[in-house]
């Protein structure tokens, strides 16, 4: 386990939970830990809920802390990531938003999408990613194996991106060391 109490979400996984209906799992799996998000992917959890009502009880969990401040050092921080990762239309700010919470508090950060993973990486921050996550819950006796593997094939029919294809958790996790052979049977 981290050092951290504090576990900062991206979008993309919770949006995937919950239009998917496994935001009950997440709870579930994250209950000892502090789950918080940067103002900077409310926003977008709220911009998309418009168009998916799948997406609005996200958006009343009372377990999900949004993070908001103007201090500088965050102020600072998010404009460096943004330099990095907004793009004309101004996509991926809810990333910059949780690099600038991991950079300035020390606190594990769920990124799934690879450029902003690398990014923390490489400025050595806690990170981690839905698959290491789950790997996590079932080492830890919390969810079984043949239970993600129904999640991470829901997540996939959804359209999102997981490093392997339908079918291919259990392999995936072995084949990378993420869980033990012990862990899996």
């Amino acid at each position: 386990m981290t050092g951290s109490e504090e576990l900062v979400f991206d979008t993309g996984p919770l949006r995937h939970f919950a239009q998917q209906q496994w935001l009950v799992v997440l709870r579930f799996i994250t209950a000892n830990r502090r789950v918080v998000i940067p103002e900077s992917v409310e926003e977008e959890l709220k911009l998309q809920a418009g168009s998916d009502s799948r997406l609005v009880p996200l958006l009343d969990c009372d377990w999900i802390t949004v993070h908001r401040t103007g201090d500088l050092s965050f102020v600072a921080a998010f404009a460096n990531y943004a330099r990095q990762l907004v793009d004309r239309e101004g996509h991926n700010r809810g990333e910059c938003g949780v690099l600038a919470l991991g950079h300035v508090h020390g606190w594990e950060m769920v990124l799934d999408d690879s450029t902003p993973r690398s990014i923390a990486e490489s400025e050595n921050l806690d990170v981690t990613a839905t698959v290491p996550l789950l790997c996590r819950a079932i080492a830890e006796k919390q969810l079984t194996v043949p239970m993600v593997e129904a999640l991470a094939d829901d997540l996939l029919a959804n359209s999102y991106y997981l490093p392997f294809g339908p079918g291919g958790f259990r392999r995936h996790v072995l084949e990378n060391g993420l869980l033990d052979y012990d862990d899996v049977s």
